[in-house]
């Protein structure tokens, strides 16, 4: 029988190699990479069948990589395994399009469960904050959300960067983009999101599950 092909994204290397050892009895792990770039570059060239990632990742976050995944035709399934438990990033890692969210605390059985869940099309969030989620979409202000949306693919890559703490002429070399055109991108960010400065820019960030406060 064939197995489940499984790529993993996260920057911790010791956890992706022990998450390769817990899941390789039972599934193909056929990759693991350690940042959003990466992550896009693989899924689309193995097509695997289950990505496990992890949101808060350098270069480009699981959840922006998710999006760019979805919004390329990549049909696998997304399940972010993570160190956070606040609703906020777990809203914006389904409407990223994951089908799965489970906290790194949580035992290998249900991240098998996980699996096996969205394999069969449906959805897994993990029960330590199920209700929460609930909650937030009963009620919650979703206007963050909605402004965040409004930036390009390239305004959140530079927003994901200068919140990390990277200058101008940082982001543009990670980005191969001239200065003038990175400090550009992040003035358009401060007035879209109707933002003063970086600081205020780094706090937007970190409430919207963009960067971790631990940065």
């Amino acid at each position: 029988m064939k197995k489940t092909r499984i790529l993993i994204a996260d920057d911790h290397a010791i956890l992706a190699e022990g998450l390769r050892r817990v899941l390789e009895p039972e599934f193909e792990v056929v990759g693991l990479v350690s940042n959003g770039e990466d992550l896009v570059s693989a899924a689309n060239q193995l097509s695997p069948d289950v990505i496990i990632t992890d949101i808060t990742m350098p270069v480009m976050n699981g959840i922006d990589a998710a999006t760019q995944l979805r919004s390329q035709g990549n049909s696998s399934k997304l399940i972010f395994l993570t160190m956070h438990r606040d609703v906020a990033y777990a809203r914006r890692a389904m409407e990223a399009g994951a089908v799965g969210y489970l906290l790194k605390h949580s035992v290998s059985a249900e991240l098998t469960t996980a699996i096996s869940v969205v394999l069969q099309g449906r959805t897994y969030m993990t029960p330590m904050i199920a209700g929460e989620l609930l909650e937030s979409y009963r009620g919650a202000d979703q206007s963050a959300g909605k402004t965040a949306k409004r930036l390009t693919t390239r305004q959140r890559e530079v927003l994901q960067l200068v919140a990390e703490g990277r200058s101008a002429k940082e982001v543009a070399r990670a980005l191969g983009i001239s200065v003038r055109t990175a400090e550009a991108h992040k003035a358009k960010i401060l007035e879209t999101l109707e933002l003063g400065n970086t600081t205020e820019l780094v706090q937007y960030a970190i409430r919207n599950g963009i960067i971790s406060s631990e940065w």
